[in-house]
């Protein structure tokens, strides 16, 4: 792979032409497709005896029910939890027990909602039985055991992440472990137990919690997307809200993983020292007797136009922070692969439009960053320009300073060398990320699972190509109105009323 990096690297700068990488990079990709739906991505790198594994599910925080916020990530949660046959001393024993902790758990949150006081002597019989059923359950369970068979295998990256659009599992282990790999993914995504469910729902409470005391940030976004989004599923927090977490039902959970966590919702991506046909063969022993989702699509609430600019302060103990929005389209629109270099231009390294003018000139900002896409790529989205002000500068100076900069761009003050630039910057970007098997894995899932091809990859890099000085323009001019734009903004906390 060294030698096909640089010669990569020697086209960035002029020395070939573009079709060698596509034709390089196709090669390198296997793909295929079982029976019932399931996506294999497997590409060959013999460098070394370790394959890297990504398994993306097209199931996200956007495909939750409203008053179910949440289900995705706590259920992502459960999926470690284990099997039949992992994470279990008795599973014989344990069935009926869990059964049990579901039936008086729900019934414990149904009268806590309803939050009668007359219902308080049950409440509490309620608890006392929860808490011995799930006592005599933690004696059946071994903890962490899909974790622990994987470190004794030399597994790394063992992780899983949920979006509002994916929701991705991931690890790297050795090349002769594959049909390891193979078996436990196979059943933990086919026959799941929901074990420890409400003591793991407490636990995702307090990670709520935590992370907006200790984040700020998150707080902020987390209202700017309340203010962006009123009618997408965009606008909900990607951990759900605290109400909603907190009577969230095992039962909704199952159903949400019966309907989203079908083999035709899934892309596996494996990169690595392996023989792409043993690969698809070990894959379909394992994934291909799963059943097929019944293909029904979810409505999804399209986000009407927005016709006014709004506003959102959030007040907390914390640095300043001024984030402007702006709605924009989705992954598939032709304009999306503009905001990319758009995105370079404004704030990639110290020449950047942005950065040289906030942080170098007229030292407004301690620091500038874009981002295209936020929070999901699967429908139409956000641009953010994320400002952090110097001491006692005021937030509209630094406005006034990022509208000037983007109305430059809506005027065509776009060089040919400043956009060439860009376009290297992108072009290596994505080279240094391929360079990594875990990376490329990730690249390949989320792109086949977004986009419905992984040579997404490849003819968005062809489109930056072709883009001109007016093609920024016209999307400047489009997108960046006062009407279309969202400010949020962290203010000082004075007291703590």
């Amino acid at each position: 792979m060294k030698n096909k990096y640089l010669l990569v690297i020697a086209f960035l700068y002029g020395a070939l032409p573009w079709s060698a990488l596509c034709f390089s990079l196709d090669n390198m990709v296997c793909q295929y497709t079982l029976d019932n739906g399931f996506t294999l991505l497997v590409v060959k790198r013999n460098e070394a005896p370790v394959v890297s594994f990504s398994l993306c599910y097209r199931a996200g925080a956007v495909d939750e029910s409203s008053g179910s916020t949440g289900t995705a990530h706590l259920l992502e949660h459960m999926l470690f939890k284990g099997t039949p046959t992992i994470g279990t001393r008795n599973y014989a024993a344990e069935e009926p027990l869990i059964k049990q902790i579901f039936e008086v758990g729900t019934a414990l949150d149904t009268l806590t909602q309803q939050g009668n006081q007359q219902d308080d002597e049950q409440k509490k019989l309620l608890q006392q039985q929860l808490n011995s059923l799930q006592e005599e359950h933690n004696r059946l369970i071994i903890d962490n055991e899909i974790d622990a068979l994987y470190s004794r295998n030399g597994a790394e990256g063992f992780n899983a992440s949920t979006g509002f659009d994916v929701t991705t599992y991931v690890v790297s282990l050795p090349a002769n472990r594959l049909e390891l790999w193979a078996r436990i993914e196979s059943e933990r995504f086919s026959h799941p137990v929901f074990r420890q469910y409400f003591t793991e729902r407490n636990v995702v409470l307090e990670e709520l919690r935590q992370s907006y005391e200790s984040r700020p940030e998150r707080l902020l976004l987390m209202h700017l997307l309340a203010v962006a989004f009123l009618a997408h599923p965009y606008g909900r927090p990607i951990i759900g809200w605290p109400s909603d977490i907190q009577y969230l039902s095992p039962y909704t959970c199952e159903a949400f993983f019966r309907a989203h966590y079908t083999p035709d919702k899934a892309v596996a991506a494996i990169v690595g020292d392996l023989d792409p046909d043993s690969v698809y063969h070990i894959v379909r022993k394992y994934f291909g007797s799963i059943c097929r989702g019944s293909g029904n699509v979810q409505s999804v609430t399209a986000e009407p136009e927005q016709n006014g600019e709004r506003r959102v302060t959030v007040e907390a103990h914390a640095q300043p922070l001024l984030i402007i929005a702006y709605h924009k389209p989705t992954l598939l629109d032709p304009d999306d692969t503009i905001f990319d270099v758009i995105d370079v231009l404004l704030t990639d390294g110290r020449s950047s439009r942005l950065y040289k003018k906030l942080v170098i000139d007229m030292r407004l900002a301690s620091s500038v960053t874009t981002v295209n896409g936020f929070p999901g790529a699967r429908y139409s989205n956000l641009f953010l320009i994320k400002i952090v002000p110097e001491h006692c500068v005021p937030y509209p100076t630094i406005e006034t300073a990022v509208y000037e900069e983007l109305s430059r761009l809506a005027k065509g003050e776009i060089s040919s060398k400043e956009l060439a630039t860009a376009k290297k910057k992108l072009h290596a970007d994505l080279v240094r990320r391929m360079e990594s098997n875990a990376e490329l894995a990730n690249l390949l899932s989320y792109y086949q699972s977004i986009a419905g091809d992984w040579r997404y990859l490849e003819k968005n890099l062809e489109r930056i190509q072709r883009i001109t000085p007016a093609d920024i323009q016209a999307v400047a001019k489009r997108y960046f109105r006062p009407s279309n734009r969202t400010v949020a903004t962290l203010s000082e906390r004075t007291n703590d009323d």
